[in-house]
């Protein structure tokens, strides 16, 4: 027992310091990520909802393309491919110069994508359970068409994809550790550091699997307390 809490210690010693740094970074990914998803997938949700087909069309396409492709493949995608369209961009202007695109940055757009993708299919149905009538009747007193989605349709929007979005995110949390194949030193690639070194798989990823735990168990108490707000006033209706 006391060989396994000095593998959790601090220094040299043990390894306490790098799975709690592995941890800020994939909390960080995660963070950056979910409102980059959430705004793009409201914004697709209302394109495929829309009339015009130069706006419907592409947003289909978006969505049938990013959940299609396996996320690893979009995650290389973004990160080799990004790296190379901006490198052939900026020898454009400017010579000898080398592009280097972070892999957290890459993590974060290439997820975001994805999430955006799944999220807009859950807005989108959360856009067709409000009556179409209230929007109708808000724009009938004068409300504007910002003011109106602002104080008639999107909270009832928020309540009703607030359980679809409550899975997405879990999923999003998980997903996070994919980015380790970029070399990004998230929690899953220094407990894999950890293990290559002590030997110890079983221990190691157990505390892996207890930190992402963790952060699902907190995740799941704010979509609570979300929910509850967006819900207030229900029950008296």
């Amino acid at each position: 027992m006391g060989e396994y809490l000095q593998y959790l210690s601090y220094g040299d010693a043990g390894w306490g310091d790098e799975l709690l740094y592995g941890m800020s970074i994939t909390v960080r990914l995660f963070v950056a990520t979910l409102p980059l998803g959430l705004v793009l997938g409201f914004l697709i949700a209302l394109a495929k909802r829309s009339d015009k087909k130069w706006l419907s069309i592409p947003a289909n396409i978006y969505t049938t393309i990013f959940r299609g492709v396996p996320e690893l493949l979009t995650l290389f995608i973004v990160f080799y491919g990004g790296q190379i369209f901006i490198q052939m961009v900026v020898e454009f202007f400017v010579d000898d110069v080398i592009v280097d695109v972070s892999a957290f940055l890459a993590g974060m757009i290439a997820l975001g994508f994805v999430f955006s993708a799944y999220a807009s299919e859950t807005f989108l149905s959360a856009l067709n359970a409000v009556p179409q009538g209230q929007a109708e009747a808000a724009r009938a007193m004068g409300m504007s068409w910002f003011r109106t989605m602002q104080k008639v349709v999107f909270p009832q929007v928020i309540r009703h994809a607030l359980p679809g979005l409550s899975n997405l995110t879990l999923i999003l949390q998980k997903e996070t550790a994919l980015v380790s194949i970029l070399a990004l030193d998230e929690v899953l690639r220094q407990t894999q550091i950890a293990v290559g070194n002590t030997k110890e798989p079983i221990f190691f990823y157990a505390i892996a699997c207890g930190l992402f735990i963790l952060l699902a168990f907190l995740t799941s108490i704010a979509f609570k307390k979300i929910e509850v707000w967006s819900s207030r006033g229900q029950e008296r209706a």
